[in-house]
């Protein structure tokens, strides 16, 4: 027994020691991550033909501005502790109210010359979502999908049920002449003439008519002070569109996805295409169960999924830990981010 007690003095000195030729007592800690910041947001403001040659100084101030308007809104409501629901729908109003996204005031036209708006919104803390589609007279189409999440035991309601109940909740209505924009206007006559001219000679302006329809839409995820997930997207549409037809935006899963386990989702493109897929909570399934990070699932999503399948577009996304994805497969997509700390970047171009 005289012998136990130095052996095992030797042993514990042995395990002990570090591989500096130090001893220490004190417990073996993990290595700690990077903190996640206190909030963060991300933006945008449709995919598309966006080429640096084609815009003016004038256009590309006046998109910049916007979108550093509609930064500084969600974070002033994130920096006092506010939801990230509340500053999802504080952003998405001020891009909602600028002609020029396809959205709200910059609403592109149906072939009936009219403005058919959706909306959709998602909370990342339960999962709960409500949505809107075919609206007219909504000057904030955002807020009547957030009506419907929080006020509705439903989750989409589409055309003039839609717009009686974002009336009976208070919110603001206004004469459909609101969202009549010039450049839009002339976008659809474009449009008009594309078919036209296709029907007569079997060719036609497909390609004009192409990058005139299928892209457009803001919108926004935030992350709040609490950790708490919220998303959000609302567009016009597609120009020239039919039959009171519907794309993603409105669409739970294919346009937005939020769930604070993994991320939060806004897409724009090429809406049938991301329907079909599933996109936005393609992005939540590959982190979720195949353990993807948020870059790689956003980029096999956009970049393999949707180029095989013939799909244009992009998509914003954002974790609980602030880590930011903005992949797309068109030649640009209008998007920024914001971190808590005074990190914020807007980018147009392939950058």
């Amino acid at each position: 027994m005289k012998y136990i007690f130095p052996l095992l003095l030797v042993f514990l000195c042995l395990a002990c020691d570090t591989n500096d030729g130090t001893t220490s007592t004190a417990p073996m800690v993990p290595k700690a991550e990077a903190a996640a910041p206190d909030y963060a947001m991300v933006i945008h403001g449709g995919a598309g033909t966006i080429l640096k040659k084609n815009m003016t100084p004038e256009k590309e101030t006046g998109i910049r501005a916007a979108m550093n308007a509609a930064l500084d809104a969600g974070e002033k409501v994130l920096r006092e502790g506010g939801t990230a629901a509340d500053a999802v729908e504080a952003t998405i109003w001020v891009m909602e109210d600028s002609p020029y996204f396809n959205a709200g005031k910059g609403a592109v036209f149906t072939n009936a010359g009219i403005n058919e708006m959706d909306a959709s919104f998602m909370t990342g803390h339960d999962q709960n979502a409500g949505a809107v589609g075919g609206v007219t007279t909504l000057k904030h189409p955002i807020s009547a999908a957030r009506a419907v999440l929080e006020k509705s035991e439903h989750v989409l309601l589409s055309g003039q049920g839609a717009q009686d109940f974002a009336e009976l909740q208070g919110l603001e209505t206004v004469d459909p002449k609101y969202f009549h924009t010039d450049f839009r206007w002339n976008g659809l006559q474009r449009a008009l003439e594309g078919e036209r001219v296709e029907q007569e000679n079997m060719e036609g302006s497909r390609i004009i008519r192409e990058i005139d329809r299928k892209h457009g839409t803001v919108g926004c995820v935030a992350l709040d002070k609490s950790g708490n997930l919220a998303a959000g997207t609302s567009t016009g549409g597609m120009t020239n569109k039919r039959y009171n037809r519907l794309g993603d935006s409105p669409i739970i899963g294919a346009g937005t996805y939020a769930d604070n386990a993994t991320c939060g989702v806004s897409c724009t493109g090429w809406g049938e295409f991301f329907i079909r897929y599933a996109v936005a909570y393609d992005v939540h399934a590959r982190m979720a169960y195949g353990g993807a990070s948020i870059q790689e699932a956003a980029d096999a999503v956009i970049n393999k999924t949707l180029v095989t399948k013939g799909g244009t577009g992009g998509l914003i996304a954002l974790d609980t830990k602030g880590n930011v994805a903005m992949p797309f497969n068109t030649p640009g997509m209008y998007r920024g981010y914001l971190k808590a700390g005074g990190e914020r970047e807007i980018l147009f171009y392939e950058e």
